[in-house]
């Protein structure tokens, strides 16, 4: 991996206006700050160009370990990993981070979060961390899906009743994404412990009359674009966010635990469907984003969930954004 000195660099303040992002975002020098946990402050705001974008802490999964986590790695080797990273070994950190981007007078999500328990007890905080950033959620105008998983998609629904929580939004996901999940005969062909998942899908979701579906390279709003990246799942899509000079990716899971798979991009996660695929993805993507001085972020970064790639030989370093 990289020596501390290169770790430095992009942990400068530079390094954000390098790479389009405010100049008040600073980098930690760490390769990743603080150890995964709540932070004091749940949202955090930042500009690409004209595009305010806030950041909404969502919750945390302190996963167990669990050999079939990484399909190609061990648990003493992801632990390593983390070590590395300066996070805590005893859980695997997963936490999550949703968007709300403010495009001229439209109020934008990126993902709907995980609705307030229904995926992990710990991740509940997006409502009320929403509404101390002054967002109401009725007046979203629309929510921009990375992918079906949930997440990213049971923040869509009332617990309990399936109604939807963002009423006035426009659900903006790829056609391949919805299509796959929506097909008939589909909840068969998924594994055991998908099939809960997928049923509430397959009954919910074609119910809804605000689905707009777009095809890759679709601009989804002004200065936002879908970019296809399939592996994690069929129609995982990231988005290319875009104001003047000034860009940020919204990576969603391409690289989710970028402690893990920045130094092993080669590592498959048990949730990627595909997983030569999703490597495939996640290379072709932080490539891009490298090359072209792209900020990113990714929904399962450290909060505020955004930071900086560089190459390291075969595979990549991480900087990750801190809060100032």
């Amino acid at each position: 991996m990289l020596e501390m000195s290169r770790r430095t660099v992009l942990g400068s303040a530079a390094a954000a206006v390098a790479f389009g992002l405010a100049s008040k975002l600073e980098m930690s020098v760490p390769a990743f700050a603080a150890p995964a946990d709540e932070p004091a402050i749940g949202f955090y705001r930042y500009h690409v160009g004209d595009i305010e974008v806030t950041a909404i802490y969502d919750g945390i999964w302190r996963k167990p370990h669990d050999p079939a986590f990484i399909k190609n790695a061990s648990i003493e080797e992801t632990k390593a990993a983390l070590a590395k990273a300066n996070l805590p070994t005893e859980f695997m950190p997963i936490p999550l981070t949703v968007l709300v981007l403010k495009v001229g007078g439209r109020l934008i999500a990126m993902d709907a979060g995980s609705g307030v328990g229904q995926w992990q007890a710990n991740a509940t905080h997006l409502p009320g961390n929403m509404a101390a950033a002054g967002i109401d959620h009725k007046k979203i105008d629309a929510v921009m899906i990375s992918h079906f998983h949930p997440d990213h998609v049971w923040g869509l629904m009332e617990k309990g009743t399936n109604e939807l929580v963002f009423p006035n939004a426009e659900l903006v996901v790829q056609a391949a994404e919805y299509n796959w999940w929506t097909e008939p005969g589909r909840i068969e062909k998924l594994a055991q412990g998908r099939r809960p998942a997928g049923k509430r899908i397959a009954d919910v979701f074609p119910k809804w009359k605000n689905w707009k579906l777009v095809e890759d390279g679709a601009e989804v709003a002004p200065g936002i674009e879908l970019i296809s990246a399939p592996g994690h799942t069929p129609g995982h899509s990231t988005y290319l966010v875009s104001s003047g000079s000034h860009q940020l990716l919204v990576s969603a899971d391409i690289m989710y635990v970028p402690a893990l798979l920045a130094p092993h991009p080669e590592w498959q996660g048990s949730y990627d469907q595909d997983g030569p695929l999703a490597i495939a993805s996640r290379r072709k993507m932080i490539d891009r984003v490298i090359a072209d001085k792209i900020a990113i972020c990714g929904s399962h970064f450290p909060f505020p969930g955004s930071g900086s790639f560089v190459k390291d030989g075969n595979a990549y370093a991480f900087a990750p954004t801190i809060q100032v």
